[in-house]
């Protein structure tokens, strides 16, 4: 049996008819008869698993919402776009292109997933974070503010990256800059021993630039 059904209630986005979904029997925390957000047809939103479009949130074009992630607020999922797993997209949030979001991932505020930008594991992108090209944002990371995260940049782990404006496609040799910072008289003396990973990272650094 179908869990949703289109409406005669429509939108119109970038020249395609969107209709609002309505329940058709309870799963999951939705129940039956309420209405849901838009989407173009029902390729847009499976019927299995506890998957859901809500509130003023739109699914069109390509995209795909599938498992038991949920789209929400008014975020806008579109192109070849894929949301599945247990992710959440809200906010005004935006996932298009070739883009994937999966696992737990949380995305909302103004955050921009494109191209072929995956997110998948724990990560959480918010704020104005843009995550595109083939860049990746996987395990426990967070990214937000204004950070741009692009071309094969992978950021993992526990990484945190926010609040500053951030390009990972660096035209520059980051170890020759830190060499220039840490070779000051008057920079280096205050860094070390303030922490033991710090100390660590600086004679990484130190040894690959060949100081």
């Amino acid at each position: 049996m179908k869990k949703y059904e289109l409406t005669q209630n429509s939108i119109t986005l970038n020249n395609k008819t969107l209709y609002q979904i309505k329940v058709l029997k309870d799963f999951g925390l939705i129940k039956k008869e309420n209405l849901g957000g838009y989407i173009e047809s029902e390729k847009n939103l499976s019927h299995d698993g506890n998957c859901w479009v809500s509130e003023n949130a739109q699914v069109y074009g390509n995209a795909q919402v599938y498992g038991d992630a949920q789209v929400y607020g008014k975020a806008e999922v579109s192109g070849d776009a894929q949301v599945y797993g247990n992710a959440l997209v809200s906010g005004k949030a935006q996932v298009f292109g070739g883009a994937s979001v999966s696992g737990n991932v949380q995305v909302f505020g103004n955050a921009l997933i494109y191209e072929n930008a995956q997110i998948y594991g724990n990560a959480h992108v918010y704020g104005y974070a843009w995550i595109f090209g083939n860049a990746r944002v996987s395990g426990n990371a967070s990214v937000s503010g204004n950070v741009q995260v692009f071309e094969n940049a992978h950021v993992y782990g526990n990484a945190r990256l926010g609040k500053v404006p951030v390009n990972f496609d660096c035209d520059f040799d980051p170890y020759e800059t830190l060499k220039e910072i840490l070779n000051c008289p008057k920079i280096l003396p205050t860094l070390l021993g303030l922490n033991k990973n710090l100390d660590k990272l600086i004679s990484t650094i130190l040894t690959k630039t060949g100081t």
